[in-house]
């Protein structure tokens, strides 16, 4: 009944296009959105990728890489250059480390003093020999982990960040899942080949894919609000420290021999498991292009030297096939209409039947630099509502713009509403009636 008269009001005073949003039933309107434009035998180099599910046929491998997966990807956005196997799920070994680097980083103090518990203690080789009970801080350990990549030092970080080895590996499943790493899991902090069995009774393996894994390692050097501290400790060539009594000394020294191999080299972590193989993950800049390998089963004993191999043909394909160009552009929107709204002024500064919109302040006057091939082209596509029903807010978020390549999203900047709506009421409407016939009444009563 009240929609009712709301309905007849204003159709009397001509307002019909404000109550667009009840219709007959007294149901509101919907915005309307607008579409916008397997494990190879040691020693073969297969020249193929395997696929990841059989009915599709295998990846062609020009580069012929030794690597069962592997990726290129941008340092940027991640966005897979080149790829062989990418998306196939595997054992990674201590490639981990770079994952519990990085939280213990963002969620530890380089001062913390760390205790080793027994189960730090028991670790297998390579370790750096803690015993139960031991304390060092937790700087000094990230310098073990990741230049020595001791298992102990892995195990002790856990635990003081996450509480416990579960813990820690819940927080970096997380984490994974945050950046966007759909097929990766992590049960230990150093990377062992490790099973486990959930709650509901599904097994997970330790795995990740060199796509996901090529994509946390863009965001340790080149996202991370600890980025530089990544970088500084994952470029030390040798690091000297004590436990924090000062009574045992270590020495520890960079196994990522590809940071003197190839030019623009700025970081990376090896690792090595029966189960994995070797594996490697890297990052590069050059001539201020950003780029991230990952390799994933590249080989096992006696084959040790292939990672780097594979490592060097990779980076060389990125810099011989791929520029830095800016593809940023400044957009134009026309004003969304608004049903429902109060479309009158009544001296709150309200009475508009539209919206103008606007891009949010993270995207104004930026530039979005992409890594592209020499024939790749940027698609803009606008995802923005038709309409939108009252209320709407001033700085509502209500659509989108997507930079797309190759079919995929590479960036998304949201898009927000400059100024606000209010939603028409029965009590507005009669007091706009009463102004009216008041004012009507005022210019038609006889002077005097």
């Amino acid at each position: 009944m009240r929609k009712w008269m709301i309905w007849m009001v204003c159709l009397g005073l001509g307002l019909g296009p404000c109550v667009r949003a009840f219709a007959m039933d007294g149901s509101k309107t919907v915005t309307v959105w607008e579409e916008g434009q397997d494990r190879a035998p040691d020693g073969e180099q297969p020249a193929t990728a395997k696929s990841p599910d059989g009915d599709r046929p295998a990846q062609p491998d020009p580069l012929k890489l030794n690597a069962q997966s592997a990726v290129l990807a941008d340092g940027l956005t991640g966005r897979v250059l080149y790829g062989k196997g990418e998306d196939t799920i595997r054992p990674m070994a201590s490639t981990t480390k770079i994952m519990t680097c990085i939280l213990a980083l963002e969620l530890g103090n380089p001062d913390d003093v760390v205790t080793a518990t027994k189960e730090a203690a028991g670790q297998p080789k390579v370790h750096l020999g803690v015993q139960s009970g031991q304390t060092f801080y937790l700087k000094d350990l990230l310098y073990s982990l990741m230049l020595e990549s001791h298992n102990d030092a892995a195990v002790m970080i856990a635990e003081h960040i996450g509480g416990s080895v579960p813990g820690f590996a819940r927080l970096m499943n997380e984490k994974a899942k945050a950046l966007g790493c759909e097929n990766t899991y992590f049960i230990t902090p150093n990377g062992l080949d490790a099973k486990e069995t959930d709650e509901a009774g599904v097994e997970h393996v330790h795995s990740t894919t060199a796509a996901d894994l090529a994509r946390i390692m863009a965001y340790c050097v080149n996202l991370s609000p600890k980025r530089q501290e990544f970088l500084e400790i994952t470029q030390t060539q040798n690091y000297f420290f004590t436990d924090v009594p000062g009574k045992h000394s270590y020495n520890c020294t960079n196994h990522n021999a590809f940071l003197t191999m190839m030019d623009g080299v700025v970081s990376g972590k090896t690792g090595f498991t029966g189960g994995a193989g070797y594996s490697y993950v890297a990052a590069m800049e050059k001539d201020g292009r950003p780029y991230v390998i990952a390799l994933l089963g590249c080989g096992w004993p006696p084959h040790k030297t292939w990672k780097w191999a594979d490592a060097r043909k990779l980076f060389n394909f990125g810099l011989e096939h791929y520029q830095m160009k800016d593809v940023y552009e400044e957009q134009r929107f026309s004003p969304v209409p608004v049903t429902g709204g109060l479309c009158w002024d009544d001296g709150s500064g309200a009475g508009t039947d539209q919206v103008s919109l606007t891009m949010g302040q993270e995207s104004t006057g930026r530039e979005l630099k992409l890594l592209l091939g020499e024939d790749e082209q940027v698609e803009i596509r606008q995802n923005l509502p038709v309409r939108l029903a009252a209320p709407v807010q001033a700085g509502q978020k209500v659509g989108t713009v997507e930079y797309r390549l190759n079919g995929q999203t590479v960036r998304s900047f949201p898009v927000y509403t400059e100024n606000g709506v209010e939603q028409i009421t029965l009590k507005r409407c009669l007091l706009r009636v009463g102004a009216l016939f008041g004012g009507l009444w005022e210019r038609q009563r006889p002077a005097g």
